[in-house]
């Protein structure tokens, strides 16, 4: 007991380089690591409501990775890491795989996602399943994020009750943000993990789209899902993204990542690259900004400049007016759940999208205090994806995102990123186009205002970097060294939740 409460006494903010040298130095174990974040776990969640299964192997797992330690050595930076896992990531072990929902609330997946696999080989412990927007917040408009049948409401431990937790990857940031992992997978849409990153002051990286694989993980859509890491610094997240790289021929998209993949980040770690990183400031985005955050934003600018980077203010993108539709995801996720669904053994309840609505409706008490009328509108597609309308967004969307947007900006400006703030426009056109993101604590704003959605804008805000196709190396460079010369992160004063 004296060594567990000794690692409480650093496991707060801990980061994975700590543990391992903790770990090999014989100062602790993956098993008393894993022990100490349950009991965290056991004592915060009750309320914070981050996760929705603990895995009860764990800490065998644990301790089996600490034989092999003292027996084998280490596997790599990642072995004996408790990581948490989305709701959303198939994981073949004593974990179920249910996007939030109660339909499959017993599914078990009869092998690993990719990345599961990829993440188990490292060496990584699979603490649990995070609780996330149910069905990554595509099942009905006005669904609260965070919010999921299984594990209802997830707070913001900076402001349980209060402060936005972001979504749909909510759970990842709040556990993380928490001290309830060491990391987190999440995975992205249009935001699903730079948002939650930003609200709990996290770093998290959306990777280009082909550079992570999706087998395995329940869809929304083939051309912008993909998964992430979620972590305290962005060491962790490079860390933690080395592990997750891979072609795999169950999704064509990877094989477009050869070349371009490396199963190491950690050398990008570079703070002396900003002297001469040329960073554009859209301001066309920053239009509606409330003080508070416009402060952060502009702060955040003169710490790049004095840091030696070259910042051209304003930039602007032919895109940045365009109405955009959403018609790519409302067509691509009923063919994506289905043909996800019909792979499940006939003991689950559902087997379609159609099923999934008709058990909602007679589950109606339980699955409905939102409704599913987003379900209800793709289910109205023919999940052909040859429709009209569908073809004409998606080449739109490509279009103006690439050429028109992003792309169109580095190259006319002569830039290697874009900055924006926490989640807003530029991560969605990033999503259009599949290309990375990397968000950064950039600070935390004391007011705000009642944005789109109803969320209040005040708390933890990200400073965000956009690159093009396969820039995460630049884009990690960028982050590390705002992140090193700011270290706006800090952690959750925990006993708010003694007051929700």
């Amino acid at each position: 007991m004296e060594n567990i409460t000794k690692i409480e006494d650093w496991i707060i903010e801990a980061d994975i380089p700590r543990m391992q040298t903790a770990m090999e130095s014989g100062e602790t174990s993956s098993e008393e690591i894993v022990r100490t974040y349950l009991k965290r776990i056991e004592q915060y969640d009750g309320k914070l409501r981050s996760i929705i299964e603990i895995n009860p192997e764990a800490l065998e797992i644990a301790q089996a990775l600490d034989e092999e330690r003292y027996v084998k050595g280490s596997r790599g930076p990642l072995h004996g890491i408790p990581l948490l896992l989305k709701d959303n990531i198939d994981t073949h072990d004593a974990l179920h795989t249910s996007s939030g929902t109660l339909a499959l609330a017993e599914h078990v997946a009869a092998e690993d996602s990719f990345v599961a696999a990829k993440l188990r080989r490292a060496g990584a412990v699979f603490l649990g399943k995070a609780n996330m927007t149910e069905w990554a917040n595509f099942m009905a408009h006005g669904m609260w994020a965070g919010y999921s049948t299984r594990r209802g409401l997830c707070l913001n431990p900076y402001g349980p009750g209060e402060l936005f937790v972001g979504g749909s990857s909510s759970g990842s940031g709040a556990a993380v943000a928490a001290n309830l992992s060491a990391a987190a997978i999440g995975t992205e849409t249009s935001g699903s993990i730079i948002s939650p990153a930003s609200q709990n002051m996290l770093v998290g990286i959306k990777p280009t789209v082909g550079l992570v694989s999706r087998s395995g993980i329940i869809p929304i859509t083939h051309t912008q899902d993909t998964a992430g890491p979620m972590a305290r610094t962005v060491t962790d997240a490079a860390i933690v993204l080395g592990a997750m790289t891979g072609v795999d021929e169950r999704d064509e998209i990877t094989k477009s990542s050869q070349g371009h993949l490396l199963s190491d980040y950690t050398p990008f770690l570079d703070a002396s690259f900003l002297k001469q990183a040329r960073i554009g400031i859209p301001r066309y985005y920053y239009r509606d900004l409330d003080p508070d955050r416009m402060q952060i934003l502009e702060d955040a600018i003169e710490v790049l400049r004095s840091e030696g980077a070259t910042i051209v203010d304003p930039v602007e993108l032919p895109c940045q007016e365009t109405p955009w539709s959403w018609n790519v995801l409302l067509y691509e996720f009923k063919k994506g759940v289905n043909d996800y669904l019909a792979t499940l053994p006939d003991n689950m309840p559902v087997h379609t999208l159609e099923e999934v609505i008709a058990f909602n409706n007679e589950h109606a008490e339980q699955c409905l205090k939102y409704g599913q009328s987003v379900l209800e509108e793709s289910e109205a597609t023919s999940g052909t994806l040859t429709e009209p309308e569908y073809l004409d967004t998606l080449r739109v969307n490509s279009e103006m995102s690439r050429a028109q947007g992003i792309d169109y900006a580095l190259e006319q400006y002569k830039l290697d990123a874009l900055l924006f703030l926490g989640c807003e426009e530029g991560d969605d056109i990033a999503a259009r186009a599949g290309y990375p993101v990397i968000t950064v604590p950039g600070g935390y704003a004391e007011d705000g205002v009642i944005a789109p959605g109803g969320y209040i804008t005040k708390g933890p805000v990200g400073i965000t970097f956009i690159g093009t196709a396969y820039s995460e190396p630049v884009l990690i460079k960028i982050a590390y060294g705002y992140e090193q010369a700011t270290k706006h992160r800090v952690p959750p004063e925990m006993s708010k939740l003694e007051e929700v």
